[in-house]
Parts: structure tokens; sequence; C-alpha cells
């Protein structure tokens, strides 16, 4: 079984990381094209990541383990 210690579990990031998150994306150039491209990747990606529970509900409860 893979690492899983540095997958996301959660939709929602803490507001340290979304900021270190936009500093580094500052200042790139980005293509139309690129948008377009990257856009559809994190749709599809973020379809994968379950929001976080609002109770006492953990990820094993999710997942059975």
């Amino acid at each position: 079984m893979e690492n899983q210690q540095h997958k996301r579990q959660w939709r929602e990031l803490d507001d340290a990381t979304r900021e270190r998150i936009s500093r580094s994306m500052k200042g790139r150039q980005k293509s139309e094209q690129w948008k377009q491209k990257i856009s559809r990747a994190l749709l599809d990606y973020w379809k994968t990541i379950p929001h976080r529970p609002k109770s006492g509900i953990t990820m094993d409860d999710l997942i059975g383990a």
C-alpha cells in the first residue's frame, strides 16, 4: 500500500496553506490554453476528494476501515 501521509483527505484547507499556494502562483504567465487544461484537471481531481464531515465522523468511518 502506498504512503498516504501527504495525500489530501478533505477539500477544506487551512488559511495558511491557501495563502502559501496563492503566493507561489503570483506573477506566473498563464496562457488561455494552460488555464483551460488546469481547470479541467482540477474539476476531475476535486470530484475524488470528499468534504470534511461536520460531526465526529472520521475518514475511517467513511471508508469502513
